[in-house]
């Protein structure tokens, strides 16, 4: 838990004051009193972990559920409006801003995004349903993404367009 959180923190400029380390802090404490085996003993860390996410979205605007997984390095740039389903998952190096919403496309289907490396997610994004976002891909502010995007590409619009990132020279 702790090396993850030293982890956050560097990707958040080693700045302890940002709300987006702040919500990390109790996701990552979230996951870790699920290791915590006699159930008897893990209760209190799960009514104080429930209080604190509660408090997180309350005072951040965030949903990270605990039930989520995500990766090394995971950056919320700026605060407010985001929503991440439990079921979605998340490699590393990511940054999430203002406004995204990850989550189930038909609530019928609980199936969110699998979301690759190195994936930078735009303000306001939507990224719904069974999908896989893969590895260094851009997600356009306001875009909303219905459809796999392969890796190195860009998604953009409503409904997204796939485009193939050019190379730098």
């Amino acid at each position: 838990m702790f090396d993850n959180i030293r982890n956050d923190l560097a990707a958040h400029g080693n700045d302890p004051f940002q709300q987006g380390f702040w919500v990390l802090v109790v996701y990552r404490f979230g996951r870790w009193r699920y290791r915590i085996k006699p159930r008897v003993i893990r209760i209190p860390f799960s009514l104080l972990y429930k209080i604190l996410f509660k408090l997180i979205q309350i005072l951040c605007g965030v949903e990270l559920p605990c039930e989520a997984i995500i990766g090394r390095n995971f950056r919320i740039d700026h605060f407010g409006a985001i929503v991440i389903s439990g079921y979605t998952t998340f490699g590393e190096n990511c940054v999430i801003r203002q406004g995204v919403t990850i989550g189930l496309k038909d609530v019928a289907h609980p199936v969110a995004p699998s979301i690759g490396n190195n994936v930078d997610i735009g303000a306001g994004a939507k990224i719904l349903g069974d999908i896989t976002i893969g590895n260094n891909v851009d997600i356009g502010a306001n875009a909303v993404v219905l459809t796999d995007v392969p890796d190195n590409s860009i998604a953009v619009g409503v409904p997204a367009r796939i485009l193939p990132k050019k190379e730098r020279s």
